[in-house]
């Protein structure tokens, strides 16, 4: 990201050297950074140069001190800018920062990409739901932000508003709108440049009549261009993670299983390069159960793919042996060593009887399952096994465990324990703890259990965090 701020620091860096102040005493000043020397850089202005009582030099380096200030400004609120690495903060930011050099209080951003293709969004400051709601009831070929979305060619430098409550022409809503949410005057600034094309536009919102005097527009859109270029490559980010979440979703289950005596649901959250984490719930002959879960090792499309091989071999192995978990396991192992001998990956399955509440599982190097209920809420204990593709040849006693009828079993990842930063031991202490503290009335719901454990483990947006962890949660509750 640092590369990303060359040409703010080139800017700096090409102001003037103090040895040339006899030569910017010319009629005609050079521009530094891209400011144009003619525009005012202080509140206040200094009389023309033959008003100024003392020596000439004084006025040239009071001047180039506004310069410095305004690109040190320009620099500190890029630098917090391309310290973002979501789309959501860097669009607060832009907002926040926008409003700061043109002197609003309120604003709105709209992110439309010209192409169509998204994302898109609207971001708002110091603006509700509900405010929001109101602005986006006005016509929008009545407002400079909608003209701004429009690309008009009169609006590439911005669209100032100064008196909107005075324009004799203004639309009707629009002045109702302004009117019941207290502003009245407005400035617009496109989000567009030559190499992104146009993203969207952004509206700044004045109490009062008032527009930005240019070094305000001239900073602001000096910031605007260089937003938009981060920006845009935030875009392709959230857009490669959309298509990569697209693809993890197609290669799992589209639907759970409907078994008499047992219900089911899952939560998956899939990294933002893709991972190997995956679920199944298949149904076997006589009304009985095939759950599984499992993780291949790193990253990234390869990871994907060779997930989706292993959850189609597995569920093979399944239909013809799955009353034997380690029958299962084994084959699959003796594939993943004979196809990909580079890769290992670990993996849980259970063959369940929900009619006589009986569950054979066995694991391959995963975490064990967690079984809650009215009296009880533990581990259960699985024999330790090492991951498929770590040994010559893989093999492991299964265990078997009687549900209560009410209890619910927690299959996961071991990317929901590695999520939340702490050591193992403390993240199965978490993970016990938010399983323990669901609600008695969320008990009967495995959808409801899975949710609470979600959001207690990873809380604070760590389940949507930028972690290279999946998380998978499989809940099955019997009746």
């Amino acid at each position: 990201m640092a590369q990303n701020h060359m040409g703010v620091c080139d800017a700096i860096r090409r102001i003037a050297p103090v040895g040339k102040l006899a030569a910017m005493s010319a009629p005609h000043l050079p521009k530094v950074a891209g400011i144009d020397p003619e525009v005012p850089v202080s509140t206040h202005t200094p009389a023309p140069l033959t008003e100024v009582p003392g020596p000439p030099g004084a006025f040239i380096q009071d001047r180039l001190a506004g310069w410095v200030s305004d690109l040190t400004t320009l620099h500190e609120l890029t630098e917090r800018l391309a310290g973002t690495s979501t789309l959501e903060t860097a669009l607060n930011e832009l907002l926040q920062a926008g409003a700061a050099l043109v002197g609003a209080r309120r604003g709105l951003l709209v992110l439309e990409p010209a192409n169509g293709e998204g994302p898109s969004a609207t971001r708002g400051l110091g603006l509700t739901h509900a405010e929001l709601g109101h602005i986006e009831t006005v016509p929008r070929a009545a407002t400079a932000l909608g003209r701004v979305l429009d690309g008009l060619p009169d609006t590439a430098d911005g669209i100032a508003s100064p008196d909107l409550l005075g324009e004799q022409d203004l639309d009707p809503r629009h002045r109702e709108v302004a009117t019941r949410l207290g502003y009245a005057a407005s400035y617009a600034l496109p989000l567009a440049s030559e190499a992104a094309g146009r993203l969207g536009a952004a509206l700044w919102l004045y109490d009062e009549p008032a527009e930005p005097a240019q070094k305000q527009r001239h900073l602001a859109g000096l910031y605007a261009r260089y937003a938009t270029e981060h920006l845009a490559r935030l875009v392709e980010l959230e857009r490669a993670r959309a298509d990569v979440a697209a693809v993890a979703e197609e290669l799992l289950p589209s639907r759970l299983p409907r078994i008499p005596g047992v219900q089911l649901a899952a939560r998956h959250r899939t990294g933002p390069r893709g991972g190997g984490d995956w679920y199944d719930a298949l149904p076997l002959p006589d009304r009985t159960l095939g759950l599984a879960v499992g993780s291949v090792g790193g990253s990234g499309p390869s990871a994907m793919a060779a997930m989706g091989r292993l959850r189609a071999s597995l569920r093979a192995y399944a239909v013809m042996e799955g009353e034997d978990p380690v029958a299962v396991l084994s084959d699959l192992e003796l594939l993943l060593r004979l196809t990909e001998p580079a890769r290992t990956a670990t993996a849980l399955f259970a063959y369940c009887e929900p009619a006589a509440r009986k569950v054979v599982l066995a694991g391959a190097g995963h975490t064990p399952p967690l079984i809650l209920g009215e009296r009880r809420c533990e581990y259960v204990e699985t024999t330790l096994s090492a991951p498929l593709g770590m040994l010559a040849c893989w093999e492991a006693p299964s265990v078997e465990f009687s549900p209560a009828p009410g209890e619910t079993v927690l299959l996961y990842t071991d990317g929901l324990l590695r999520r939340t930063g702490d050591a193992m031991d403390r993240a199965f202490a978490r993970l016990h703890s938010a399983a323990a503290s669901v609600p008695k009335s969320d008990r009967h719901d495995p959808a409801a259990v899975a949710d609470h454990v979600l959001r207690t483990v990873l809380p604070d947006g760590l389940d949507r965090s930028d972690s290279t962890e999946d998380v998978v949660i499989l809940a099955a509750h019997f009746d």
